[in-house]
């Protein structure tokens, strides 16, 4: 295990990479660093699948770290993400314990992972201005000439498509400052998950969180001040749900185009961990164990790797 700086819990929404995480961080004496793009947002819960009450795992309580952190409507990024990252990692490791790191943003992951150089990002206006009238689906083609890293995973907005293209065009003109990432030994576990099931999963989560309130939560959010408009930004369930509650979708129409929108998600988060894996980064795929795990259980699911 010394031989590891992190290890990393990854994979698609709905295949318990989350309570997988938990039990082993409570088992290693480790804390959880999210990599999670949505879930630093503040009051942001069941659209994110937070479940913070499940960080205790058989009373023992599992410290997390960059989940609640900023306040819905602004725009935090992946710059922002990997100064956070090393702020949390230190003092977990100055503290002597171990670090696990959770999450399903593949940009997120693989910026620590391979320790890429980041800058932060002006806005652009006459680049977006510029793109103003595009349709979502030719924004997607535009983002995908280019040869850089970016994430297509979350891109189910215009917003976010526009955002996405404006930091390829700066990293484009710009080269990157002198920022150094130091390079973590990581032991990736991708969960795995038939597709049948997953498609099973993330219909019954999707149902579960309806009925425990995930619109009047969307409702809370307009009534604070957050736009509209900054909500359909965060996308998925962000998108759909604040659509309805503004008129323009049915709660069927909503239902029906966000559970099929999760369904592509988890596909593209798929499309990007594969992508991961060409470039360079191992991913040791193995079938979720049932919960809770054992001494014994656990044991055999690291010793291939020690």
């Amino acid at each position: 295990m010394d031989t590891y700086n992190i290890i990393t819990v990854l994979g698609p929404t709905a295949c318990g990479k989350t309570s997988f995480a938990i039990n082993l961080a409570a088992m290693l004496d480790a804390e959880i660093i999210s990599a999670d793009s949505r879930q630093v947002y503040r009051r942001m819960d069941l659209g994110t699948g937070k479940d913070l009450e499940d960080y205790t795992f058989q009373g023992t309580v599992v410290p997390y770290h960059l989940i609640d952190i900023v306040e819905p409507g602004y725009k935090y990024n992946v710059y922002e993400y990997q100064h956070d990252f090393l702020q949390a990692y230190n003092d977990i490791r100055k503290r002597g314990k171990r670090v696990v790191v959770c999450g399903g943003t593949g940009l997120y992951l693989e910026s620590i992972l391979r320790s890429y150089r980041l800058s932060p990002v002006p806005q652009n206006p006459t680049l977006r201005k510029e793109l103003g009238g595009k349709s979502l689906s030719e924004l997607t083609t535009i983002l995908k000439g280019y040869k850089t890293l970016h994430n297509t995973t979350d891109i189910d907005t215009t917003q976010r498509a526009i955002r996405a293209i404006e930091i390829e065009e700066y990293y484009k003109q710009c080269p990157l400052e002198n920022r150094p990432f130091p390079k973590l030994n990581s032991l990736t576990l991708g969960l795995g998950v038939d597709r049948e099931i997953r498609r099973k999963r993330i219909t019954a989560r999707l149902k579960s969180r309806l009925e425990r309130g995930m619109l009047d939560e969307i409702r809370n959010l307009l009534s604070e001040g957050v736009t509209a408009e900054d909500l359909m930004y965060y996308g998925l369930e962000y998108k759909y749900l604040t659509q309805h509650i503004i008129g323009q979708l049915s709660y069927e129409e909503m239902f029906n185009k966000l559970e099929i929108a999760i369904h592509q998600f988890a596909k593209r988060q798929m499309t990007w961990f594969r992508g991961m894996e060409r470039r360079g980064t191992p991913i040791n795929w193995i079938t979720p164990p049932t919960l809770p795990i054992s001494k014994e259980d656990l044991e055999k699911i690291l010793a291939p790797y020690m």
